[in-house]
């Protein structure tokens, strides 16, 4: 018998799971597509923008790790988790526990700050109640989330066989600034901008959105019985005046329906002020502004904190001193709290030594991510894209989890190319930890660092969603597909620049971290402002240009819509649509509406049925009604150029421009909005395509293309290479050039050399982040950056276009 020995090893069974396995994937736009992507493995997905990354990566993968993590839990956990449905994919093999950091805002609360969001503020918190000299409470007496209450009263206490009822009081201290409620400023309302003081309410005194008299506001301030609505405001007595001011919720009854009455000043603070402004809809946002000033509140100095928090000290520094302070400064100052000198004393400082171990490896996280000059106290909500994603992945540096796979979207967003290769360091840390991490990506450094590639094109929308290679870089680079084509593209610095009509002055400018900036951004050119993240080029521009008379601003903010939003309704493409249609068929404008009198009754335009399956997903399933098509039928019989409104909304852009230039279908308004959407290169979307749909970039896309239809002189726009290919780059700067020639101004902040190299006039902000940056550390042209090469980004825009940056 042979020995055991001598017989071929064979590999444990285990170790066969070596890959991610998909196969017939068709979410959104995907083609049935199959790939196998190498676990432990850093894998960039790349392609044009809308070609299907997002909806193999995100869609898919993690979607469907997501879905069967959930379904680990109990049916009843599970009815207070969302539910979520299974990705349109064939078969998925080889899945891990996913996480996903992503692009989305970290929400627009005002309530949020950096350091409550990633639990910084937490620990801090627990220190001052551990060792904070005076002693004052526990950790909720430092939160400006939380009020101070006390109550007193009788409570019922039972001895032996009876019952006794004894007085007691209740008290519990908290941090929140009783004055401003913890948000840190306080509002003052023009009243004017309320009502119009000669009218009586019922001749519509009220200029407040919403509040008509002919809705549930107009019936409740009528009949309130306070005061008459026939008498003008200016005629009102004072206390009829409070009472239509600032009365307290009152129950009253109207027409035999109880209902509550309140001031309509303590009404605007809870449904308008308690929001983020820049989350409100665009006209209650214009009359916030025009009808409120907010000043800094007088009793906390902005802190948001009351007297008794700001009170209790360490080493000479309150809560609010440190949540102030830049990050890297605070990780120093936490460091020396194991000097001998720290107020406390060495047994103090014992008990908490690993709670400042984890707030030492926390603040040194945000430094070794590249955001250790923002603050702890900076609004969430103010954070950007990129710096919102590097924020969420700081829980996961240091994390002891292998074997997960790590989702990220775009991560070098918002990177100057000085601080990208930091980034790639912590991506490889995370992979070289034993993790899977799969990238969408379109910067040409963060795709070299990829172990594997998979590109998914050939274009965009319905002409995408296949795989065009998978394999190595240099395989990507050889593979002639579009992105192996672009991959080493390198755009050349101007031969000659425009000159420029004016300037617009800006003086005195600290916002931020800008230290009394004084800066002439020329007009009637393209201008770049750069700089290192962190540097002070967003507080310069929105801070100093973006609200003045005659500037456009499109930042990064995400497009609202729901499913029922599409690209026609966006842009205001669908409102001469529906009167064409109306008029060539003699029918209301309305009937043209899935959201209005048009819809199909069984799935109220939607187009699907949705049934709810309780804790499994919820079904959606096309209406048999009508097809899918989301209108009544007899809607779809009228016609205008012989295509019924479901045939219109199924055009893609480019179909739609030709449409409606010619024939009895030709509508000039339509026509320039069409035109517009083809110039951002989104000639591929269909008109009646969800917005949810979208990706990031043809969001941002799709915001420009509505954009430039205002009547503005200068353009600011905020990284529009965001979600970018490499080939859409080149068209962008088409666009931006087409611009100018038109006599407009263009201000882009922007970090892509391609951009910087195309610029009439480069103003780059630094010399670092934080508060090592905030001034201007080179004004000029592309080719001046070039040569004088004193700066990072002179440095970088020099290697970029092959000039040797160690030459003289």
């Amino acid at each position: 018998m042979p020995s055991t020995t001598d017989a071929a090893p064979t590999g444990h069974a285990a170790d066969s799971h070596e890959k991610i396995r998909v196969h017939g994937a068709r979410e959104n736009n995907l083609k049935n597509i199959s790939v196998e992507l190498p676990k432990r493995r850093l894998t960039v997905f790349t392609g044009v923008s809308g070609s299907g990354k997002s909806s193999l990566v995100f869609a898919t993968i993690a979607a469907e790790s997501q879905r069967l993590i959930n379904e680990t839990y109990s049916a009843f956990v599970q009815g207070f988790m969302p539910t979520l449905a299974r990705p349109d994919v064939d078969y998925l093999d080889g899945l891990t526990t996913a996480i996903i950091v992503d692009q989305e805002r970290m929400g627009a609360n005002p309530r949020s700050t950096v350091g409550t969001a990633t639990d910084a503020n937490a620990m801090l918190r627990i220190l001052f109640s551990r060792i904070g000299d005076p002693h004052i409470g526990s950790p909720n007496a430092f939160s400006f989330n939380m009020p101070s209450v006390s109550a007193t009263g009788a409570i019922t206490v039972e001895r032996g066989n009876r019952t006794v009822k004894e007085k007691a009081t209740f008290n519990r201290l908290g941090g929140m600034c009783p004055r401003c409620e913890g948000m840190g400023s306080v509002s003052d309302f023009d009243l004017t901008a309320l009502y119009d003081a000669s009218k009586s309410l019922n001749e519509g005194a009220l200029t407040i959105p919403g509040y008509s008299m002919d809705g549930w506001y107009g019936r409740i301030y009528r009949g309130s019985g306070f005061f008459d609505p026939d008498k003008p405001i200016a005629k009102f007595t004072k206390k009829q005046l409070h009472d239509l001011l600032y009365k307290e919720p009152t129950k009253i009854k109207v027409d035999g329906i109880n209902l509550t009455y309140e001031g309509l000043i303590p009404k605007i603070q809870k449904s308008m002020l308690s929001k983020d402004i820049d989350a409100l809809q665009p006209h209650i946002r214009a009359f916030v502004e025009r009808a409120v000033a907010f000043s800094v509140c007088p009793e906390c100095d902005g802190t948001r904190l009351a007297a008794p928090a700001l009170s209790s000290k360490i080493n000479g520094k309150n809560i609010a001193d440190l949540c102030s302070m830049q990050i890297t400064d605070l990780a120093q100052w936490v460091r020396g709290l194991n000097e001998p000198s720290v107020t406390g004393g060495r047994v103090a400082l014992e008990t908490v030594a690993p709670l400042l171990k984890g707030l030492q490896h926390l603040l040194d996280s945000f430094d070794q991510i590249g955001l250790g000059y923002l603050s702890l106290d900076r609004p969430a909500g103010t954070l950007s894209g990129g710096e919102a994603q590097r924020t969420k992945m700081i829980r996961h540096l240091g994390s002891s989890l292998t074997d997960v796979t790590y989702v990220f979207d775009e991560p070098t967003i918002g990177l100057h190319p000085h601080d990208i290769a930091r980034m790639n360091d912590l991506l490889l840390q995370l992979r070289d930890k034993g993790n899977t991490v799969l990238v969408v990506e379109h910067k040409p450094e963060a795709i070299a660092i990829a172990d594997h590639v998979v590109d998914l094109g050939p274009h965009a929308g319905t002409d995408g969603g296949e795989v065009m290679f998978e394999g190595t870089v240099e395989g990507l680079r050889a593979s002639g597909t579009l992105t192996g084509k672009h991959l080493d593209d390198r755009a050349a610095v101007k031969s000659e620049v425009r000159a420029p009509t004016g300037e617009l002055a800006v003086r005195g400018a600290d916002t931020h971290n800008l230290r009394g900036v004084d800066v002439d951004i020329p007009l009637g050119v393209l201008v770049v402002v750069t700089g290192v993240a962190g540097s002070g080029k967003s507080s310069l521009i929105h801070g100093s240009v973006s609200g003045r008379d005659g500037v456009v601003s499109i930042d990064q903010g995400a497009i609202k819509g729901s499913r029922r939003s599409n690209p026609a309704t966006y842009t205001g493409l669908l409102d001469p649509i529906r009167k064409a249609f109306a008029k060539a068929n003699g029918v209301k404008p309305a009937l043209f509406s899935s959201n209005s009198e048009g819809a199909c009754p069984v799935c109220n335009g939607a187009g699907v049925i949705y049934t709810d399956l309780g804790v499994m997903a919820t079904m959606e399933s096309t209406c048999e009604e009508c097809g899918g098509k989301r209108f009544q039928a007899e809607v779809l019989e009228y016609t205008l150029g012989g295509r019924n409104i479901s045939e219109v909304l199924g055009m893609s852009v480019a179909e739609a421009e030709e449409f409606f230039s010619t024939g009895d279908a030709k509508i000039a308004a339509a026509h320039k909005i069409l035109q517009r959407l083809a110039d951002v290169g989104l000639g591929y979307l269909r008109l009646g395509q969800p917005l949810t749909t979208l990706s990031g970039g043809e969001r941002q896309r799709l915001k420009l293309a509505t954009a430039m239809a205002e009547k503005g002189e200068i353009y600011v726009l905020d990284e529009p290479t965001t979600g970018l290919h490499l080939a859409d780059v080149e068209q962008l700067l088409g666009l931006l050039d087409r611009l100018v020639d038109a006599g407009k101004s263009v201000i882009v902040i922007e970090h892509h050399q391609a951009v910087m190299a195309h610029a009439d006039w480069i103003i780059d902000l630094g010399p670092g982040a934080g508060h090592d940056g905030g001034s201007v550390v080179f004004e000029g042209t592309p080719r001046a950056l070039i040569d004088d090469r004193s700066t990072l980004t002179g440095e970088h825009l020099a290697r970029y276009v092959g000039a040797d940056p160690t030459s003289a």
